[in-house]
C-alpha cells in the first residue's frame, strides 16, 4: 500500500483517493457544529484575551529569521537554544515545547516554555506591557525531569508540564518563579503528552502519546471547585467509548458516541525507577485506544484534544459524557491541515492546531467557527523541525511559538531550537 511517509504516524494516501465533495462538506459541517457556540473560555491563559481571530490574509514570503507571516505583521526571534536571553542572565533551553501564557499584575505577561529532551525541565520569560522582555528564569529543573513535552493551564494559574516516556509524570510549575515544582503522581505514570482542567470539577484530564494510548482524567479527592484543588490524592480514570475499537478508528468525523470511565487499578507501576507491572494504559483492556494524544483544552464546557497518528482532533462533553470525532483530515482531498500536535483553543472559539510532520511546511494552522481553516505562520527552511508552543499575549497581539530543531538540524535533537513571537491585528476589533 502506498504511504505518504515512511513516518508511523502517517495513513495510507489511499484514505483520501476515496474522498467525494459531499465527504468533505461533512468534514466541515462538523466542525463547525462544534465550534458553533463557543463563549468565553474559562481560562484564556496562553489564548488570547480579544475573543475571535479577524481575517488573517495570505503568507508572505520567507523571512530571514526562517518563517512565514501574514502580510501586516511583524516577527522577532525572542530566544535561541544555547544563547542568553536578552536583558535576563537564561541561557535558552535546546528543544523548546509545550508552552502557556500567564498575566501578570504590572500588565505584563509571562511566556512558559518546556524542553523536550534529556535533561528537559521548563523555562519562563518575562515580559512587560509593551511585550519587552524584562527577565528570565527557570521554573523546572532539569536535574529532576525529562523529555517534558506538552503541558497544560490550571485555573489556579499553575503549568503542568508533562514527561513523555514509560516512566513520565506530570509536574505542577510556578510560572511565577516563587514555588518549586512538584511531581503529581497521582495523576498517572506513562509517556505524558498535556493535560487540561474543567473548573466546573477541577478534574483533569490527560492525553497519552503512545500509538494505542488511552484518554485518562484525574478525579480529586478534594476538587476545592472555584480555588486549588489538592492533587496529591484521588482517581486515576481512563475513558471507554461505548462502541468497538473499529468503529472508533474508522475513517471520518462521528458521533457523539457515550462513554463511560474506569478506575486504573494501579497509576504507578514503578518501584526503583523501574517498571513493575502493566503499563498503565493496558490495565483496563476494554478500555479505548486513541493514536497519539496530543494537544488538550478546555473550552466552554468542552474538553478538546488532538491525536497525531490518525491526525484528528475530538471533543469530550463531560456532562453529556460523549465523544466525538469534529476533524479527521481524511476527510479533505487536499486537506491545508494535515498534521495535529499541540492545540490552544481562543476565547472566541478559534482552534489553533500546530503541526510535526516529515514534511518541510510546517504550520501553525487555524480552524475558525465559520469554517475557515488558515495558515497563521509556516516554519521556512527549517527541515526535520517542527511547530511547538503556540500561545497568545494575554492582550492578543503577540502570537508565540517555537520551532523546536530549528534550521539545519534536520531533524537532530538536544542542539538547537528557536522561539519567535509574530505579532500584529490577530483579533477582531
Amino acid at each position: 500500500m502506498l504511504l505518504r511517509s515512511a513516518s508511523p504516524w502517517k495513513r495510507p494516501i489511499s484514505r483520501r483517493q476515496l474522498l467525494s465533495g459531499g465527504a468533505q462538506a461533512v468534514g466541515y459541517f462538523a466542525l463547525a457544529r462544534a465550534l458553533t457556540g463557543c463563549g468565553s473560555s474559562s481560562n484564556g491563559s496562553g489564548a488570547g484575551g480579544a475573543g475571535r481571530l479577524g481575517n488573517i490574509g495570505p503568507l508572505g514570503e520567507p523571512l530571514d529569521i526562517g518563517i512565514r507571516i501574514p502580510e501586516g505583521f511583524t516577527a522577532r526571534v525572542i530566544a535561541e537554544a544555547n544563547r542568553i536571553v536578552p536583558n535576563t542572565s537564561l541561557l535558552w533551553h535546546t528543544d523548546p515545547d509545550g508552552a502557556a501564557t500567564y498575566a501578570t499584575d504590572d500588565g505584563g505577561w509571562i511566556y512558559v516554555s518546556n524542553r523536550e529532551f534529556l535533561p528537559g525541565g521548563a523555562n519562563a520569560l518575562r515580559f512587560d506591557g509593551s511585550g519587552e522582555i524584562v527577565d528570565g528564569y527557570n521554573v523546572l529543573s532539569g536535574l529532576v525531569s525529562r523529555i517534558n513535552c506538552g503541558g497544560g493551564i490550571s485555573p489556579w494559574n499553575t503549568w503542568f508540564s508533562g514527561e513523555e516516556y514509560e516512566l513520565g509524570l506530570i509536574w505542577e510549575c510556578d510560572p511565577f518563579g516563587n514555588a518549586l515544582a512538584r511531581p503529581l503522581r497521582a495523576l498517572g505514570t506513562f509517556a505524558h503528552e498535556a493535560a487540561a482542567v474543567d473548573p466546573r470539577t477541577n478534574y483533569v484530564y490527560e492525553t497519552e502519546d503512545e500509538s494505542d494510548g488511552r484518554f485518562y482524567r484525574f478525579v480529586p479527592d478534594t476538587p476545592n471547585v472555584g480555588g486549588r484543588a489538592d492533587l496529591t490524592a484521588g482517581t486515576l480514570q481512563v475513558m471507554r467509548v461505548l462502541a468497538t475499537q473499529d468503529e472508533v478508528d474508522a475513517p471520518g468525523t462521528f458521533g457523539p458516541l457515550p462513554v463511560e470511565w474506569l478506575a486504573v487499578p494501579n497509576p504507578n507501576p514503578v518501584l526503583g525507577g523501574v517498571l513493575t507491572g502493566d503499563p498503565t494504559r493496558l490495565q483496563v483492556p476494554e478500555s479505548t485506544a486513541f493514536d497519539g494524544g496530543e494537544g488538550i483544552w478546555y473550552h466552554d464546557g468542552i474538553v478538546y484534544f488532538g491525536t497525531k497518528g490518525d491526525r484528528r482532533i475530538w471533543a469530550h462533553d463531560p456532562v453529556a459524557q460523549t465523544v466525538e470525532c469534529i476533524y479527521d483530515d481524511a476527510m479533505f482531498a487536499e486537506p491545508i491541515l494535515d498534521s495535529v500536535d499541540n492545540i490552544v483553543i481562543t476565547p472566541g472559539g478559534d482552534l489553533i492546531v500546530v503541526e510535526d510532520k516529515s514534511e518541510a511546511n510546517q504550520q501553525a494552522v487555524v480552524i475558525t467557527r465559520d469554517n475557515r481553516i488558515l495558515p497563521m505562520i509556516e516554519l521556512a527552511g527549517q527541515e526535520g523541525s517542527e511547530v511547538t508552543g503556540p500561545a497568545f499575549s494575554p492582550d492578543g497581539r503577540h502570537f508565540y511559538f517555537s520551532s523546536q530543531r530549528g534550521p539545519g538540524a534536520n531533524g537532530v535533537t538536544g542542539f538547537a531550537g528557536i522561539t519567535y513571537c509574530v505579532s500584529g491585528p490577530w483579533f477582531e476589533v
